[in-house]
Protein backbone atom coordinates (compact mmCIF):
# COMPACT_ATOMS: atom_id res chain seq x y z
CA UNK A 1 0.00 0.00 0.00
CA UNK A 2 2.66 2.29 0.85
CA UNK A 3 4.15 1.88 -2.32
CA UNK A 4 1.31 2.57 -4.35
CA UNK A 5 0.96 5.72 -2.46
CA UNK A 6 4.43 6.44 -3.63
CA UNK A 7 3.92 6.29 -7.29
CA UNK A 8 0.30 8.07 -6.98
CA UNK A 9 1.73 10.63 -5.27
CA UNK A 10 5.22 10.88 -7.45
CA UNK A 11 2.70 10.24 -10.69
CA UNK A 12 1.08 13.56 -9.20
CA UNK A 13 3.92 15.68 -8.89
CA UNK A 14 5.34 14.99 -12.29
CA UNK A 15 1.45 15.79 -13.70
CA UNK A 16 1.27 18.98 -11.51
CA UNK A 17 4.96 19.85 -13.06
CA UNK A 18 3.83 19.54 -16.55
CA UNK A 19 0.63 20.82 -16.42
CA UNK A 20 1.97 24.15 -14.39
CA UNK A 21 4.79 24.53 -17.29
CA UNK A 22 2.18 23.88 -19.59
CA UNK A 23 0.07 27.04 -18.57
CA UNK A 24 3.25 28.86 -18.12
CA UNK A 25 4.42 28.14 -21.72
CA UNK A 26 0.74 28.69 -23.20
CA UNK A 27 1.06 32.58 -20.97
CA UNK A 28 4.03 33.53 -21.69
CA UNK A 29 4.22 31.93 -25.22
CA UNK A 30 0.96 33.82 -25.79
CA UNK A 31 2.11 37.76 -24.59
CA UNK A 32 5.32 36.86 -26.49
CA UNK A 33 3.63 36.24 -29.76
CA UNK A 34 1.52 39.20 -29.49
CA UNK A 35 4.79 41.42 -28.89
CA UNK A 36 6.62 39.74 -31.32
CA UNK A 37 3.52 40.14 -33.90
CA UNK A 38 3.70 43.91 -33.11
CA UNK A 39 7.38 44.20 -33.47
CA UNK A 40 7.56 42.34 -36.72
CA UNK A 41 4.89 44.89 -38.30
CA UNK A 42 6.65 47.75 -36.57
CA UNK A 43 10.22 46.98 -38.23
CA UNK A 44 8.06 46.10 -41.26
CA UNK A 45 6.64 49.38 -41.57
CA UNK A 46 9.86 51.37 -40.67
CA UNK A 47 11.22 49.19 -44.01
CA UNK A 48 8.71 50.19 -46.55
CA UNK A 49 8.88 53.74 -45.20
CA UNK A 50 12.60 54.04 -46.04
CA UNK A 51 12.17 52.32 -48.75
CA UNK A 52 9.79 54.99 -50.15
CA UNK A 53 11.43 57.82 -48.96
CA UNK A 54 15.47 57.59 -50.01
CA UNK A 55 15.82 61.18 -47.70
CA UNK A 56 14.79 59.47 -44.52
CA UNK A 57 18.65 58.03 -44.72
CA UNK A 58 19.88 61.41 -43.84
CA UNK A 59 18.19 61.42 -40.69
CA UNK A 60 20.04 58.43 -39.19
CA UNK A 61 22.46 60.45 -37.15
CA UNK A 62 19.22 61.96 -35.53
CA UNK A 63 17.85 58.59 -34.84
CA UNK A 64 20.88 57.76 -33.45
CA UNK A 65 20.97 60.22 -31.00
CA UNK A 66 17.55 59.18 -30.22
CA UNK A 67 18.47 55.32 -29.36
CA UNK A 68 21.23 56.76 -27.06
CA UNK A 69 18.82 59.10 -25.57
CA UNK A 70 16.46 56.29 -25.08
CA UNK A 71 19.13 53.92 -23.34
CA UNK A 72 19.91 56.35 -21.00
CA UNK A 73 16.53 58.09 -20.03
CA UNK A 74 16.03 54.32 -19.35
CA UNK A 75 19.24 53.34 -16.94
CA UNK A 76 19.35 50.31 -19.61
CA UNK A 77 22.73 51.14 -21.38
CA UNK A 78 24.57 48.00 -22.17
CA UNK A 79 21.93 46.12 -21.44
CA UNK A 80 21.23 43.45 -24.22
CA UNK A 81 21.02 40.05 -24.74
CA UNK A 82 24.09 39.29 -22.82
CA UNK A 83 21.94 39.95 -20.14
CA UNK A 84 19.89 37.86 -20.66
CA UNK A 85 21.80 34.88 -21.26
CA UNK A 86 23.58 36.18 -17.87
CA UNK A 87 20.13 36.03 -16.39
CA UNK A 88 19.47 32.25 -16.95
CA UNK A 89 22.59 31.28 -15.85
CA UNK A 90 23.30 33.95 -12.80
CA UNK A 91 20.10 34.66 -11.88
CA UNK A 92 20.53 38.50 -12.87
CA UNK A 93 17.67 40.33 -13.30
CA UNK A 94 16.28 41.94 -16.76
CA UNK A 95 15.04 45.42 -16.95
CA UNK A 96 11.33 45.16 -18.10
CA UNK A 97 12.46 48.14 -19.56
CA UNK A 98 14.22 46.60 -21.93
CA UNK A 99 11.46 45.35 -23.50
CA UNK A 100 9.60 48.47 -25.24
CA UNK A 101 13.48 50.04 -25.25
CA UNK A 102 14.87 47.62 -27.44
CA UNK A 103 11.15 47.31 -29.68
CA UNK A 104 11.48 51.12 -30.23
CA UNK A 105 15.54 51.17 -30.43
CA UNK A 106 15.70 48.55 -33.32
CA UNK A 107 12.47 50.37 -35.48
CA UNK A 108 14.53 53.50 -35.20
CA UNK A 109 17.22 51.52 -36.44
CA UNK A 110 15.54 49.75 -39.19
CA UNK A 111 13.83 53.61 -40.32
CA UNK A 112 17.13 55.17 -41.24
CA UNK A 113 18.76 52.50 -42.46
CA UNK A 114 20.91 50.44 -40.07
CA UNK A 115 21.95 47.06 -41.10
CA UNK A 116 20.77 44.87 -38.33
CA UNK A 117 17.82 42.16 -37.76
CA UNK A 118 15.44 41.01 -35.24
CA UNK A 119 16.62 38.42 -33.82
CA UNK A 120 18.74 39.61 -31.45
CA UNK A 121 15.78 42.32 -30.37
CA UNK A 122 13.64 39.14 -30.09
CA UNK A 123 15.64 37.43 -27.57
CA UNK A 124 15.85 40.32 -25.13
CA UNK A 125 12.23 41.31 -25.98
CA UNK A 126 11.04 38.06 -25.01
CA UNK A 127 13.73 37.04 -22.06
CA UNK A 128 12.24 40.53 -20.93
CA UNK A 129 8.77 39.22 -21.12
CA UNK A 130 9.54 35.43 -19.62
CA UNK A 131 11.57 36.98 -16.55
CA UNK A 132 9.28 40.00 -16.01
CA UNK A 133 6.18 37.15 -15.92
CA UNK A 134 8.10 34.76 -13.72
CA UNK A 135 8.78 37.28 -11.60
CA UNK A 136 5.30 38.19 -11.66
CA UNK A 137 4.45 34.70 -10.74
CA UNK A 138 6.27 35.31 -7.64
CA UNK A 139 8.61 31.88 -9.32
CA UNK A 140 11.67 30.60 -7.40
CA UNK A 141 15.26 30.60 -8.36
CA UNK A 142 15.32 27.29 -10.37
CA UNK A 143 12.23 28.31 -11.84
CA UNK A 144 13.08 32.13 -13.14
CA UNK A 145 15.28 31.06 -15.75
CA UNK A 146 12.64 28.65 -17.68
CA UNK A 147 10.29 31.32 -17.62
CA UNK A 148 13.42 33.49 -19.06
CA UNK A 149 13.78 30.90 -21.83
CA UNK A 150 10.26 30.13 -22.25
CA UNK A 151 9.98 34.04 -23.47
CA UNK A 152 12.92 33.79 -25.91
CA UNK A 153 11.39 30.92 -28.04
CA UNK A 154 7.91 32.51 -27.75
CA UNK A 155 9.13 35.89 -29.61
CA UNK A 156 11.82 34.26 -31.84
CA UNK A 157 9.08 31.92 -33.07
CA UNK A 158 6.40 34.96 -33.89
CA UNK A 159 9.25 36.23 -35.43
CA UNK A 160 10.87 33.50 -37.96
CA UNK A 161 7.90 31.05 -37.77
CA UNK A 162 10.25 28.75 -36.86
CA UNK A 163 8.80 27.17 -33.44
CA UNK A 164 11.16 24.09 -33.37
CA UNK A 165 13.86 25.59 -34.22
CA UNK A 166 13.14 28.85 -31.24
CA UNK A 167 12.75 25.71 -28.96
CA UNK A 168 16.04 24.18 -29.17
CA UNK A 169 18.00 27.83 -30.13
CA UNK A 170 16.74 28.83 -26.80
CA UNK A 171 17.80 25.35 -24.71
CA UNK A 172 21.26 25.47 -26.42
CA UNK A 173 22.98 28.76 -26.97
CA UNK A 174 22.96 29.35 -22.71
CA UNK A 175 25.74 26.44 -21.81
CA UNK A 176 27.02 24.65 -25.50
CA UNK A 177 26.97 21.25 -24.68
CA UNK A 178 24.62 20.90 -22.17
CA UNK A 179 20.48 21.26 -22.98
CA UNK A 180 18.06 22.59 -20.10
CA UNK A 181 15.65 19.49 -20.57
CA UNK A 182 13.15 20.97 -18.36
CA UNK A 183 12.77 23.43 -20.04
CA UNK A 184 11.47 21.43 -22.95
CA UNK A 185 7.72 21.70 -22.18
CA UNK A 186 7.83 25.39 -21.43
CA UNK A 187 9.60 26.48 -24.19
CA UNK A 188 7.82 23.97 -26.90
CA UNK A 189 4.69 25.46 -25.72
CA UNK A 190 5.62 28.77 -25.61
CA UNK A 191 6.92 28.26 -29.56
CA UNK A 192 4.43 27.12 -30.48
CA UNK A 193 1.47 29.57 -29.05
CA UNK A 194 4.11 32.27 -29.98
CA UNK A 195 3.67 30.97 -33.31
CA UNK A 196 -0.16 30.03 -33.48
CA UNK A 197 -0.30 34.25 -32.33
CA UNK A 198 1.86 34.77 -35.23
CA UNK A 199 -0.08 33.42 -37.60
CA UNK A 200 -3.43 34.79 -36.44
CA UNK A 201 -1.88 38.03 -36.83
CA UNK A 202 -1.21 37.25 -40.48
CA UNK A 203 2.55 37.10 -39.72
CA UNK A 204 4.03 35.32 -43.14
CA UNK A 205 6.73 32.72 -41.78
CA UNK A 206 10.22 32.73 -43.65
CA UNK A 207 10.58 30.00 -46.01
CA UNK A 208 12.85 29.45 -49.08
CA UNK A 209 12.17 27.69 -51.80
CA UNK A 210 15.56 25.88 -53.01
CA UNK A 211 16.57 22.62 -55.17
CA UNK A 212 18.31 20.27 -53.33
CA UNK A 213 20.27 17.80 -55.38
CA UNK A 214 20.09 13.52 -54.30
CA UNK A 215 22.83 12.53 -52.36
CA UNK A 216 25.81 11.94 -53.99
CA UNK A 217 29.25 11.18 -52.50
CA UNK A 218 31.34 14.19 -54.55
CA UNK A 219 28.62 16.79 -53.86
CA UNK A 220 29.29 15.64 -50.28
CA UNK A 221 32.46 16.35 -50.40
CA UNK A 222 32.11 19.58 -52.17
CA UNK A 223 29.03 20.28 -49.38
CA UNK A 224 32.30 19.91 -46.95
CA UNK A 225 34.66 21.98 -48.27
CA UNK A 226 32.10 24.70 -48.60
CA UNK A 227 31.30 23.97 -44.57
CA UNK A 228 35.23 25.10 -43.81
CA UNK A 229 35.21 28.13 -45.71
CA UNK A 230 32.12 29.16 -44.31
CA UNK A 231 33.58 28.51 -41.03
CA UNK A 232 35.95 31.23 -41.28
CA UNK A 233 33.74 33.73 -42.70
CA UNK A 234 31.41 32.61 -39.36
CA UNK A 235 35.10 33.82 -37.38
CA UNK A 236 35.82 36.82 -39.90
CA UNK A 237 32.23 38.02 -39.51
CA UNK A 238 32.32 37.45 -35.59
CA UNK A 239 35.43 39.13 -34.60
CA UNK A 240 34.49 41.88 -37.52
CA UNK A 241 31.85 42.75 -35.41
CA UNK A 242 33.25 42.78 -31.90
CA UNK A 243 36.24 44.66 -32.77
CA UNK A 244 34.18 47.73 -34.31
CA UNK A 245 32.54 47.83 -31.42
CA UNK A 246 35.76 47.57 -29.03
CA UNK A 247 37.29 49.89 -31.51
CA UNK A 248 33.87 52.63 -31.11
CA UNK A 249 34.40 52.54 -27.30
CA UNK A 250 38.26 53.11 -27.38
CA UNK A 251 38.74 55.63 -29.86
CA UNK A 252 34.85 57.77 -29.55
CA UNK A 253 34.42 57.36 -26.01
CA UNK A 254 30.76 59.39 -26.02
CA UNK A 255 28.18 57.08 -27.08
CA UNK A 256 26.62 60.69 -28.71
CA UNK A 257 29.86 61.40 -31.21
CA UNK A 258 29.91 57.67 -31.90
CA UNK A 259 26.56 57.21 -32.81
CA UNK A 260 27.02 60.28 -35.25
CA UNK A 261 30.53 59.40 -36.42
CA UNK A 262 29.15 56.03 -37.53
CA UNK A 263 26.25 57.66 -39.03
CA UNK A 264 27.85 59.28 -41.63
CA UNK A 265 30.13 57.03 -42.43
CA UNK A 266 26.88 54.30 -42.77
CA UNK A 267 25.29 57.18 -45.02
CA UNK A 268 28.54 57.93 -47.15
CA UNK A 269 28.92 53.75 -47.79
CA UNK A 270 24.94 53.94 -48.69
CA UNK A 271 25.54 56.58 -51.39
CA UNK A 272 28.41 54.42 -53.13
CA UNK A 273 26.29 51.35 -52.91
CA UNK A 274 22.87 50.17 -54.24
CA UNK A 275 20.98 50.32 -50.83
CA UNK A 276 21.13 46.41 -50.22
CA UNK A 277 23.63 46.55 -47.29
CA UNK A 278 20.74 48.75 -45.21
CA UNK A 279 18.03 47.07 -42.75
CA UNK A 280 18.00 43.59 -42.39
CA UNK A 281 18.48 42.43 -46.27
CA UNK A 282 15.99 39.20 -46.96
CA UNK A 283 15.21 40.55 -50.28
CA UNK A 284 19.12 39.69 -50.94
CA UNK A 285 19.02 36.40 -49.13
CA UNK A 286 15.87 35.50 -51.41
CA UNK A 287 18.21 36.86 -54.54
CA UNK A 288 21.04 34.38 -53.39
CA UNK A 289 18.49 31.42 -53.29
CA UNK A 290 17.59 31.89 -56.72
CA UNK A 291 21.03 31.72 -57.56
CA UNK A 292 22.34 35.38 -57.64
CA UNK A 293 24.52 37.07 -55.36
CA UNK A 294 26.88 40.03 -55.72
CA UNK A 295 30.80 38.75 -55.87
CA UNK A 296 31.24 41.14 -52.27
CA UNK A 297 27.83 41.40 -51.31
CA UNK A 298 28.73 39.27 -47.91
CA UNK A 299 31.91 41.59 -46.76
CA UNK A 300 29.84 44.70 -47.61
CA UNK A 301 27.33 43.35 -45.17
CA UNK A 302 29.53 42.17 -42.52
CA UNK A 303 30.76 45.81 -43.08
CA UNK A 304 27.51 47.24 -42.71
CA UNK A 305 26.37 45.07 -39.78
CA UNK A 306 29.66 46.00 -37.66
CA UNK A 307 29.53 49.91 -37.62
CA UNK A 308 25.41 49.64 -37.42
CA UNK A 309 26.30 47.53 -34.18
CA UNK A 310 29.65 48.51 -33.21
CA UNK A 311 28.57 52.57 -32.83
CA UNK A 312 25.43 51.70 -30.86
CA UNK A 313 22.19 51.11 -33.25
CA UNK A 314 20.09 48.30 -32.20
CA UNK A 315 18.73 44.99 -33.83
CA UNK A 316 20.09 41.68 -33.97
CA UNK A 317 22.90 39.76 -35.78
CA UNK A 318 21.71 36.52 -36.67
CA UNK A 319 19.68 37.86 -40.07
CA UNK A 320 23.09 39.74 -40.93
CA UNK A 321 25.16 36.70 -40.52
CA UNK A 322 22.03 34.36 -43.11
CA UNK A 323 22.80 37.64 -45.39
CA UNK A 324 26.58 36.88 -44.98
CA UNK A 325 26.27 32.90 -45.43
CA UNK A 326 23.74 32.64 -48.22
CA UNK A 327 25.72 35.58 -50.17
CA UNK A 328 28.99 34.16 -49.55
CA UNK A 329 27.99 30.03 -50.29
CA UNK A 330 26.08 31.67 -53.84
CA UNK A 331 29.23 32.67 -54.89
CA UNK A 332 32.28 30.33 -53.71
CA UNK A 333 29.22 27.31 -53.99
CA UNK A 334 28.52 28.47 -57.59
CA UNK A 335 32.76 28.67 -58.38
CA UNK A 336 32.90 25.03 -57.08
CA UNK A 337 30.43 23.27 -59.18
CA UNK A 338 27.54 23.17 -56.64
CA UNK A 339 24.15 24.77 -57.72
CA UNK A 340 24.46 28.32 -56.36
CA UNK A 341 21.01 28.75 -54.73
CA UNK A 342 21.27 25.50 -53.17
CA UNK A 343 25.42 26.50 -51.89
CA UNK A 344 23.64 29.94 -50.52
CA UNK A 345 20.96 27.78 -48.71
CA UNK A 346 24.48 25.91 -47.12
CA UNK A 347 26.06 28.92 -46.16
CA UNK A 348 23.15 30.43 -44.79
CA UNK A 349 23.10 27.94 -42.05
CA UNK A 350 26.79 26.95 -41.70
CA UNK A 351 27.95 31.48 -40.67
CA UNK A 352 24.66 31.41 -38.62
CA UNK A 353 26.31 27.68 -36.63
CA UNK A 354 29.06 28.94 -36.74
CA UNK A 355 28.64 32.83 -35.18
CA UNK A 356 26.28 30.99 -32.63
CA UNK A 357 27.66 27.91 -31.79
CA UNK A 358 24.07 25.81 -31.95
CA UNK A 359 24.56 22.99 -34.40
CA UNK A 360 21.12 21.30 -32.94
CA UNK A 361 19.44 24.70 -33.55
CA UNK A 362 21.13 25.08 -37.11
CA UNK A 363 19.99 22.19 -38.50
CA UNK A 364 16.52 22.25 -37.43
CA UNK A 365 16.59 25.78 -38.78
CA UNK A 366 17.21 24.13 -42.33
CA UNK A 367 14.47 21.77 -42.35
CA UNK A 368 11.72 24.25 -41.39
CA UNK A 369 13.22 26.88 -43.50
CA UNK A 370 14.52 24.55 -46.64
CA UNK A 371 12.58 21.29 -45.92
CA UNK A 372 13.93 17.82 -44.70
CA UNK A 373 15.21 16.87 -48.09
CA UNK A 374 18.77 17.99 -47.93
CA UNK A 375 19.48 16.86 -44.67
CA UNK A 376 22.25 15.02 -44.55
CA UNK A 377 24.51 18.03 -46.60
CA UNK A 378 23.17 20.73 -43.78
CA UNK A 379 23.64 17.84 -40.92
CA UNK A 380 27.65 17.82 -42.64
CA UNK A 381 27.66 21.39 -43.24
CA UNK A 382 26.31 22.17 -39.21
CA UNK A 383 29.19 19.67 -37.92
CA UNK A 384 32.27 20.84 -40.11
CA UNK A 385 31.31 24.89 -39.03
CA UNK A 386 30.71 23.93 -35.25
CA UNK A 387 33.72 22.57 -34.90
CA UNK A 388 36.13 24.55 -37.38
CA UNK A 389 34.44 28.17 -35.75
CA UNK A 390 36.57 27.17 -32.55
CA UNK A 391 35.36 29.07 -29.21
CA UNK A 392 34.36 32.69 -31.31
CA UNK A 393 30.13 33.49 -30.54
CA UNK A 394 28.19 36.29 -31.07
CA UNK A 395 27.24 36.15 -27.24
CA UNK A 396 30.28 37.03 -24.80
CA UNK A 397 27.78 35.13 -22.02
CA UNK A 398 27.82 32.04 -23.71
CA UNK A 399 29.44 29.23 -21.86
CA UNK A 400 30.83 26.35 -23.93
CA UNK A 401 30.66 23.17 -21.59
CA UNK A 402 32.71 20.87 -23.41
CA UNK A 403 35.86 20.75 -25.86
CA UNK A 404 34.67 20.94 -29.68
CA UNK A 405 38.58 18.94 -29.59
CA UNK A 406 37.97 15.88 -27.55
CA UNK A 407 35.63 14.42 -24.73
CA UNK A 408 36.47 17.72 -22.01
CA UNK A 409 34.85 19.27 -19.68
CA UNK A 410 36.07 23.07 -20.01
CA UNK A 411 33.78 25.24 -19.19
CA UNK A 412 34.57 28.40 -20.55
CA UNK A 413 33.31 31.87 -22.67
CA UNK A 414 33.11 32.20 -25.97
CA UNK A 415 35.59 34.24 -27.18
CA UNK A 416 35.88 37.68 -29.14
Amino acid sequence: MDYLRKKWSSFCEYMAALVKWMLVGALIGTVGGIVGSLFHLGVSYATSVRLAHSWVLYLMPLGGLAIVWLYKVTNTEGKGTNAVIESVHFGKEVPILLVPVIFVATVITHLVGGSAGREGAALQIGGGIGHGAGRLLQMGEKDLPLATLCGMSGVFAALFGTPLTATVFALEVISVGVLYYAGLVPCITASMMGYLVSRLMNIEPTRFTVEIPGLDAWLMILVAALAVACAFVSIFFVRGLHYTEHAADRYLKSPWLRVVAGSAVLIGLSLVTNGDYNGAGMEVIERAMAGEADVLAWLWKLLFTAITIGVGFKGGEVVPSFFVGATFGCVLGGLMGLPAGFAAALGLVAVFCGAVNCPLASMILSIELFGGQGILYFAMTCAISYVLSGYCGLYSSQTILYSKLRAEFINQRTTE
